[in-house]
Order: structure tokens, then C-alpha cells, then sequence
């Protein structure tokens, strides 16, 4: 009986203090702030609602400065899916939550978040579709839809200008996914807002997309992003000094665009981002009888035919990686990781088993870039070398 009741005591000391894990690692639920006064310089959601964000404030020595994170969520590229996406979360801050799970490095926890934990960190929003590019002035009465995210930044950034930004000592863009685009395309325009006194860097996770063709050998990503801009009137918030040369769709991908940004800014990034195998080199409509289903779901569901083909998406990943230049100024953090979205998460962020490369987290090779301890520029080996990666698994 008594070692009965030491075995049960055991297990649920073990519970407790796994159940005070999940709670460290689940942070902060922080409250949404909507920015009404957006709406009358027209830069609203695709619904007319205002655009939103939440605000964990900064404490002790990290009162002045600022951590912006860009939301992310994919894109719009008609008016029948964006009208869709209106009705959502991603297009209407009607449907927000009304408060926000702070992880990753957006966490208030120091173990979990040593160089930003006291930061003022704020989460964006995203509810216009196009990444913060699109501006159309005319609204169709037929679906109200209104093309307004390039408008959306510059509000809401006024916004936190005006609520103590504008005496940051340091600021850092982040963002993730089509967040971590926005980041890439608002960068220099991030470092422009913000005093000129303040440290300003920039970070893109998962926001490299490539333009690739696809295993069907067509380029499906190039038509999408062609329809986003048109739809969204995107082109004119492109940088002119690319649309002056190209087509103003291949504006939206960062090896088009990376190399003329001014701010340091770190890339990181999944050799095989799970989101572009999906969507980029095997979209649905190239796979009708499903020969990638079980592939797309889980890397150790592959052929080896299939990691071959994914072996040769990391490295025209890794060419157009290329063309944002070697600039010191510039960090990478390139795993072989299959994921999609790693600083969010506190369990690829900074967690006893988190993701290394070079012996290094992200957490510590992004707080080591940001403050200039040394500087990072690391690409892991290929799939499958790299044991501690969280591969993505979905059922």
C-alpha cells in the first residue's frame, strides 16, 4: 500500500509540475487594443472595421524599448476569397480575440525570453490580406471590401509613436509567415518612422517565399502573388526601385527585393518551410491523386524520391537566399528543419529542446545579431542531419 501511494504521489508531482510547464510555456494573455482613430484616414480591415493589436508593456531597464511583430496568415488573391476573409479573424477585427497568448519572443518570462522579456512587445494584427500593401480608394457597395493594408501600418505605428515609441532606444520589427514578409517589404520604412536616435533592426521568420517552379513545372506561387497585387492595388507600396525594373508581382518575393533593404535585418528561416512544400512546390491542384498526402503531413512520410525532389527545393531556397546579399548587417538562421513559424513558439524559440544550429537557439542567435554580441550567419546541413528540429506533424 505504501509503495502504492508513493508511486501515485510520484505521478501526480509529475503532473503538477508538468501542468506548471505548459503554463510558463502558454505566457501571457494580453488584451487587444483597437485603433478607432484609423478608421478616418481610411485604414481599415477588409470589412471597414479598424485595424488592432496588443500591447504587453516594457518594465525596468526595457521601458524605451519597442518589439512591433507582424502577424501572419496568408493572403487574399480575389474578391470572392477575400470577402471570405472578411468574415474572420484574418480580415475583420470584429472576430479578433479579445486577447492574445504572448510565447516565443514575444514572452514576458526571462528564462523563456532573456533579451526581450521587458521589452514593450506588441503584436499587429493582420486583417488586410496583401501583407500591409494594399491601397484602393474606391469601395464596392456589392461586397464593402475595403484594400486598405498599406494604409493599416503607418496608423498603427502613429498610434504607438504616440503612446511612448517615439522614445525608443530600441526598436525590432518582427514578424512571421506572411508577417514575416511584411517585415521583409516594411523594413526601411520601420527604421524612416522610428527617431533616428534608436537602434532599429528587423526580423523575417519564415517570410522568404521563393518564386520556384512547382513539381508540375508550372510557376502556381507567380500567379497567385500576380492576383494578390492586382487585386489588392499593391504595386505603387512595392519598392519603386524594383517595380521600375520588373513585373510589380515579382516585387512580392523577397529575392527580388532583399538586397536593396538599408536596415540590418536577420532571416529565419526552414530550408524546407513546410508552408512552401505545401503551397509553393506541391500546392493541391499539381497533386490529384494525393502521391504527397501522407508526405506533406509528416518528412518521415516521404519517399525517397520525394526527399530528393525536397533536396532540390532547399537549394534553389538557398540561391535565391543569395540575392539578399552577404552584408554583415545581415543574420540567418537557416535550420534543415521541416516548420513554418519558429519565434512564436516558445518550444522552437527557447525551450530545453529547442532547435540548434550551430549549438545555438534562435532566441540566442537573434539576441546575440540584435545587440551586436557576434554576429550570426549560419545554414544548417541538409534534411535529415539535424536531430533537435521540431519537425511539423498534421493530421
Amino acid at each position: 500500500m505504501r509503495r502504492m501511494a508513493g508511486t501515485r504521489l510520484i505521478q501526480w508531482l509529475n503532473l503538477l509540475v508538468w501542468a506548471l510547464v505548459v503554463l510558463k510555456i502558454e505566457g501571457a494573455n494580453v488584451s487587444i487594443t483597437i485603433v478607432e482613430d484609423a478608421v478616418a484616414k481610411g485604414a481599415v480591415c477588409l470589412d471597414g472595421s479598424p485595424p488592432a493589436y496588443h500591447w504587453d508593456k516594457g518594465f525596468g531597464a526595457g521601458i524605451n524599448n519597442w518589439l512591433v511583430h507582424l502577424e501572419g496568415g496568408g493572403w487574399c488573391n480575389n474578391v470572392t476569397l477575400c470577402l471570405n476573409r472578411s468574415e474572420t479573424r484574418l480580415g475583420s477585427s470584429k472576430h479578433m480575440d479579445k486577447s492574445a497568448n504572448f510565447t516565443g519572443i514575444l514572452s514576458r518570462v526571462q528564462n523563456y525570453n532573456p533579451d526581450f522579456y521587458n521589452w514593450n512587445r506588441i503584436k499587429i494584427r493582420y486583417c488586410d490580406g496583401a501583407s500591409f500593401t494594399g491601397d484602393i480608394e474606391a469601395v464596392d457597395p456589392a461586397t464593402n471590401l475595403h484594400f486598405r493594408g498599406a494604409r493599416i501600418w503607418p496608423a498603427v505605428i502613429e498610434d504607438l509613436l504616440s503612446k511612448g515609441m517615439k522614445d525608443a532606444k530600441n526598436a525590432f520589427l518582427s514578424g512571421c509567415s506572411a508577417g514575416g514578409l511584411a517585415s521583409i517589404l516594411h523594413c526601411d520604412s520601420f527604421r524612416a518612422l522610428i527617431p533616428s536616435g534608436a537602434k532599429v533592426k528587423c526580423l523575417s521568420d519564415a517570410g522568404y517565399f521563393i518564386n520556384v517552379n512547382d513539381i508540375s513545372g508550372a510557376r502556381h506561387i507567380e500567379e497567385f502573388y500576380s492576383q494578390v497585387v492586382a487585386t489588392h492595388g499593391s504595386a505603387k507600396n512595392l519598392p519603386s526601385s524594383c517595380t521600375s525594373k520588373i513585373k510589380p508581382e515579382l516585387c512580392f518575393f523577397p529575392q527580388n527585393v532583399a538586397h536593396e533593404i538599408k536596415t540590418p535585418i536577420i532571416f529565419v528561416n526552414a530550408a524546407y518551410d513546410s508552408w512552401q512544400i505545401k503551397n509553393i512546390l506541391v500546392p493541391t491542384i499539381v497533386d490529384p491523386h494525393g502521391t504527397w498526402h501522407y508526405c506533406r503531413r509528416n518528412v518521415k512520410n516521404c519517399s525517397d524520391d520525394q526527399i530528393q525532389t525536397m533536396q532540390g527545393f532547399r537549394l534553389d531556397f538557398l540561391k535565391a537566399l543569395e540575392n539578399a546579399g552577404n552584408s554583415s548587417s545581415k543574420g540567418l538562421f537557416i535550420d534543415s528543419c521541416y516548420d513554418h513559424c519558429q519565434t512564436e513558439l516558445q518550444e522552437t524559440w527557447l525551450f530545453d529542446d529547442s532547435p540548434l544550429l550551430a549549438k545555438t537557439t534562435i532566441a540566442k542567435a537573434v539576441g546575440d545579431w540584435y545587440y551586436d554580441r557576434r554576429p550570426f550567419q549560419k545554414i544548417d546541413c541538409p534534411y535529415p542531419c539535424n536531430p533537435t528540429c521540431h519537425n511539423l506533424v498534421t493530421i
